[in-house]
């Protein structure tokens, strides 16, 4: 850890009592990947609701935000399953 990130590590640890981490650095390529499979995860999730082609000009904002909504409040797996409005609630609460 460089001597720049100990710092603002240090800085936030004072500020907020939440953990604070930060990512390691990578090469270009790594980041790459990564970035197109988050594409298509996001992409496979809309496919649910929204078939490839769609005209979405024909959906309200209301249905729109619902789906919206609904994939927001989704369990993650990362999250142990929970939704991360009841990660940020457990972590709010201790």
């Amino acid at each position: 850890m460089g001597h720049a990130t100990a710092q603002v590590r240090a800085v936030w640890k004072s500020l907020v009592a939440l953990p604070v981490r930060t990512c390691r650095p990578v090469g270009r390529p790594q980041v790459a990947v990564s970035v197109a499979q988050g594409r298509q995860r996001r992409a496979y999730c809309l496919r649910q609701y929204f078939p490839k082609g769609t005209d979405l000009s024909v959906h309200t904002a209301a249905h729109l935000a619902a789906v919206a909504d609904e994939l927001n409040t989704r369990p993650r797996k990362t999250l142990n399953w929970d939704t991360p409005a009841q990660t940020l609630a457990r972590l709010l609460a201790s």
